[in-house]
């Protein structure tokens, strides 16, 4: 069989197995047998080399270069010249297991799993046990905010790169922790360490972004707190922590206990490649006493949380007018109609629901089973046979499929994996498979009905749910029917069931005939609907999330353009405003090169669409704001189509007020919040938002933009939008399949 090195020389580029990763250096691209980074690093790189190699490298492998020895890494601040390809991004590979020497490389990391100690230092250097020194910790970072804030966005966009690189040389390690600590199977590990050296590429390439903004100038805050989840202990906290270095923040990373090590050798990581290694600081502290002062602390600017939306509540409990930014639960499921190909649905449902051990917040805890399938004998035995012939056990062994759950079953997800509820029974009853309570197999029930507890309640861990629905409109129903609205997935092959599903379907992660776990940066920005977000809402791994991590003030937006016949009334209210009339010549702009519906991966085998839903959103004009802000925030609400209604504290001009094509409320500040009971989304022009948030006690599920009006469209029109992935398979059996163009 050729080679894929040989097979390269027939094949144009970009579509070259060696030429897939112009964002990371060629040494770094270590999951294709052609490109693997066995060999030296390019001269003068400062991060080690991988210990994966290819099949033209030695036959033993170097040993992993562990970022905790010194003696093992080059000065991380002596020059060198970087291979990516600034400007143009493409994802980074998985470790390709065909390889022989990768497959050695990767024993050998399970093979220290057992006794390995990385990050154990730092994670306890790192520890605090007192206010004092907790002052001290954040102090630092805050005075080395400045220098980096005022660095352009491209420059720091320069270290990212760098950072993507380290993080690419040290995937053995990272692989390593994650299995040690949190019981991640190398299968799930090492593609979590490609997404974590997707951020930083990706990242990069929008920090640049940041410089050239029509109409906004960015405004970086001082500090971001970050506290990241334990299910994902690399990718997410990476993810975290450089998406705020890159909006030009200070970061303090708190990692969850139950990660704590993983979170310790990001550290030792990405120190050592910034030019200030106090920009980002490492603290573990206790979750109760120091964790709620270290959330609520004076100079926290920021806090980016992934967790229970319980968790949520509970920081903005310590400070209402906490600026969070979340992605929180979710209780996914996939439908699967008579039209779909049934055994393609037994093996994503499966994937979907057991992989991690059920420990992702994408992953499928139901499955709803339209019409005939409801009734299918042959799809009920095929799901318990694929489900029960995964094979559990420990990451140290290679042909562990489904790994541990991160601590001993206990509350509610030893409920979920013990006790039935109604009418239910077991298809495939879970087992605890030793002493450890950690080890469990797969567990399936049946009979789960509507407004049940296990329909609405998200329980982490290897247990799946099936539910029936006579029509599509029915199982969307049950869909719909839950507070969160994270990932979903539908399998079927008829287009206007596609259709039905995608204009009806709550979740800002939607995938079709695939999985529905795996998101991959920028081909499938991550983050969910309803109180699967908090805050701004834009999509990590997306082309905005940037935008929402910076302050931001007015500039001049660019005097071109044709003015949109929509908004002329709004303009003839106020024709002195020469900012109006740049503005919305801006959102115009911004509507048709930004915010349109766009596939930038362009696959043929898979299409990834971003999409921007119009929604509800209540504008706030303050007592004293300008009633020229409030109609260039409408003039946003019109351009995107999106159902708006206002507020103002004091009655507007009547030829103002006549030009505004929305209904209007006059009251007072007391009035308008107890009127937002059932709103979301709120821009709020003057007025404080200090005072907004206690009187709304601080809810997460309110999502508040209470910046300076900017004529930027690229920023007002965010408020208004909805983010919506799209992923479909567009092939059968490798030949292209029109489904996904017909309903996109």
């Amino acid at each position: 069989m050729a080679s894929l090195a040989a097979l390269d020389s027939a094949v144009p580029a970009p579509h070259r197995v060696a030429g897939r990763f112009a964002a990371t250096p060629t040494s770094a691209a270590l999951a294709t047998p052609d490109s693997l980074a066995g060999s030296a690093s390019p001269a003068g790189s400062a991060v080690p080399s991988t210990p994966f190699a290819s099949p033209a490298a030695s036959a033993s492998p170097a040993a992993s270069a562990s970022p905790a020895s010194p003696s093992t890494s080059a000065d991380p601040t002596t020059s060198f010249t970087p291979v990516f390809h600034v400007g143009h991004f493409v994802n980074a590979a998985d470790t390709d297991p065909s390889v022989a020497a990768n497959r050695s490389v990767v024993r050998e990391v399970l093979g220290r799993v057992a006794s390995s100690t990385l990050g154990v230092a730092t994670i306890d250097a790192a520890r605090v046990i007192d206010e004092r020194r907790l002052d001290d910790r954040l102090g630092a970072p805050v005075a080395a905010a400045d220098a980096w804030g005022s660095l352009s966005g491209a420059a720091r966009g320069e270290v990212l790169h760098r950072i993507g690189e380290a993080l690419e040389a040290h995937r053995a390690d990272l692989i390593e922790v994650m299995a040690s600590e949190t019981g991640k199977t190398a299968d799930q590990a090492d593609p979590e360490v490609s997404e974590a050296v997707d951020f930083a590429h990706y990242y990069a390439e929008l920090a640049a972004q940041l410089d050239d903004v029509d109409g906004a100038v960015a405004v970086p805050e001082k500090l971001t707190l970050v506290t990241p989840p334990w299910n994902f202990p690399v990718a997410i906290p990476a993810g975290s922590v450089l998406s705020a270095l890159a909006a030009g923040s200070a970061v303090v990373l708190k990692p969850a206990g139950q990660a704590e090590r993983c979170g310790a050798l990001l550290a030792e990581i990405i120190k050592p490649v910034l030019p200030d290694a106090d920009l980002l600081t490492l603290v573990q502290v206790e979750e109760n006493g120091l964790g709620r002062q270290l959330i609520a602390h004076a100079l926290v600017d920021r806090v980016i949380l992934t967790g229970a939306y319980e968790t949520a509540q509970l920081f903005r409990s310590f400070r209402a007018d906490l600026p969070l930014l979340a992605e929180t639960s979710g209780k996914n499921a996939i439908i699967v109609t008579p039209s779909a190909d049934l055994d393609l649905a037994v093996k994503d449902v499966v994937h979907s629901a057991f992989g991690h051990a059920g420990q992702k917040c994408s992953a499928a805890s139901l499955v709803i089973l339209v019409g005939s399938v409801a009734r299918s004998e042959r799809f009920r035995h095929q799901l318990l046979d694929a489900a029960s012939s995964l094979t559990v056990g420990w990451p140290s062994d290679a042909r562990s499929q489904v790994g541990p759950v991160v601590e001993p079953a206990a509350g509610k997800l030893l409920d979920g994996l013990t006790k039935l509820g109604p009418g239910e029974k077991w298809l495939l009853e879970p087992k605890s498979l030793d002493g450890s309570g950690r080890l469990w197999s797969p567990g399936i029930r049946d009979g789960v009905t509507r407004g049940s507890e296990f329909h609405r309640t998200e329980y982490f861990g290897p247990v799946l749910g099936v539910m029936t629905a006579a029509t599509l409109d029915e199982a969307i129903d049950l869909v719909n029917d839950v507070d969160f609205g994270l990932t979903s997935g539908l399998h079927s092959l008829d287009p206007a069931e596609l259709q039905t599903w995608l204009d009806r379907v709550q979740a800002g992660n939607l995938y079709v005939n695939r999985g529905i776990t795996g998101a991959i940066v920028r081909r499938q920005p991550f983050g969910g609907w309803k109180k699967s977000a908090v805050g701004p809402g834009t999509k990590a791994g997306g082309p905005n999330y940037l935008v929402g991590l910076t302050g931001w003030r007015s500039a001049p937006a660019v005097d071109s353009g044709d003015t949109p016949s929509d908004v002329r009334a709004l303009l003839a209210a106020l024709p002195e405003s020469d900012m109006l009339a740049r503005a919305v010549r801006s959102d115009a702009r911004a509507w048709s090169e930004h915010f349109g519906q766009s596939d930038v991966s362009g696959l043929w085998a898979e299409r990834n669409v971003l999409r921007y839903l119009p929604v509800s959103v209540t504008v706030r004009l303050s007592a004293g704001a300008p009633v020229a802000s409030l109609l260039r925030v409408v003039a946003a609400g019109v351009r995107t189509g999106a159902p708006v209604q206002v507020s103002v504290a004091e009655a507007l001009p009547a030829d103002v007020a006549a030009a505004i094509p929305f209904d209007i409320r006059v009251e007072d500040d007391a009035t308008f919040a107890a009127g937002l009971r059932s709103v979301n989304r709120v821009r709020l022009i003057g007025g404080s938002f200090e005072a907004l948030a206690r009187a709304t006690e601080g809810r997460p599920d309110l999502a508040v933009w209470s910046g300076p009006v900017t004529e930027a469209g690229r920023i007002e029109l965010l408020p208004f939008l909805h983010e919506q992935a799209v992923s479909i398979t567009a092939h059968r059996f490798g030949n292209p399949d029109k489904l996904a163009q017909s309903a996109l």
